[in-house]
């Protein structure tokens, strides 16, 4: 009886090892966390995960000579040898969306990962994601982790997960963010004429609610999105201002005006230090404004 009980045992470890691992988002980057099974070693777990054993000990500061026991814990470092975000081959490795996060936090967390690709991975019709729901952040590009997925019934998919989640993102952000690009977006003909945007009604009927009495001159940056170029949606982040307020933006060197909607705050985010607001950059366009790095604008909401 004790051995067939010890035959389970080794065999739940086995299958443990590699379909119940979460990837952990910390300051040494994606990684995830691998259970040794009966006859599991470095040269054994880097080959599954397609990554040197070397690099397996040096990333858990262990001596390969040591060797590992069974039901032992290491990291798997996520590199660019073993996972992809340019591309959807290999084994999905998901990340469980936490209390008031964002596609654009989402995106932050894990290498700046392209929000266009965390739509077309998970077939998103709009950027409302709710507390818990898993989303595809990338690909462990791995054929022997691919055959293992697929040669084992009980697999659950590898997930990813912030090791000390930080709620800063507001819920309102989740539909309205736009989509973070690299590529150069196309400019528009007579868009500078748009006069003002399409959140310009909305900031309107907002004022008649609300009298608009906050002014502030701002420190302020872009941030590249596909938005605003043919439709005139601009949008800005901003602490201190609820998500899905529209804001009246104005560059004073010129007294052009935009409307944007806010998507969320600055805080939080390494890259917004000293920054007090940053609006698209189909905003900038319309504005004039030709410094990427810091401007000034005129806040009014």
């Amino acid at each position: 009886m004790k051995n067939i009980l010890f035959i389970l045992l080794i065999s739940l470890c086995s299958l443990k090892g590699f379909s119940q691992n979460e990837v952990h988002s910390t300051e040494k980057g994606l990684h995830l966390k691998h259970t040794i099974a009966a006859k599991e070693n470095f040269y054994a777990v880097g080959r599954l995960y397609n990554i040197p054993a070397k690099d397996i000990a040096a990333y858990n500061n262990l001596d390969m000579e040591n060797g590992l026991n069974i039901g032992q814990t290491v990291m798997i470092p996520l590199t660019s040898a073993n996972f992809s975000q340019t591309t959807d081959n290999g084994t999905p490795a998901y990340y469980v969306v936490g209390q008031q996060e964002g596609l654009y936090r989402v995106s932050m967390k894990h290498n700046k990962v392209l929000m266009a690709s965390l739509r077309k991975w998970n077939h998103l019709t709009s950027d409302e994601i709710p507390a818990g729901q898993k989303l595809i952040v990338g690909f462990i590009t791995s054929p022997e982790l691919a055959k293992a997925v697929t040669n084992s019934p009980k697999t659950a998919p590898v997930v990813i997960q912030q090791e000390k989640p930080k709620q800063t993102e507001p819920v309102a952000q989740q539909r309205t963010e736009p989509e973070r690009i690299t590529k150069p977006v196309p400019t528009q003909a007579g868009i500078k004429n748009s006069g003002g945007g399409f959140f310009k009604s909305q900031f309107e009927q907002q004022s008649q609610a609300s009298n608009a009495n906050k002014d502030q001159t701002a420190t302020a940056s872009i941030f590249k999105t596909a938005s605003g170029w043919q439709d005139g949606k601009y949008y800005a982040l901003i602490d201190g201002v609820d998500p899905g307020t529209i804001v009246q933006v104005i560059n004073p060197s010129n007294n052009k005006t935009i409307y944007a909607k806010v998507l969320g705050a600055m805080s939080g985010i390494n890259q917004n230090k000293g920054l007090d607001v940053r609006i698209s950059n189909a905003a900038a366009n319309v504005l004039d404004i030709n410094d990427t790095e810091k401007f000034i604008v005129k806040v009014n909401y």
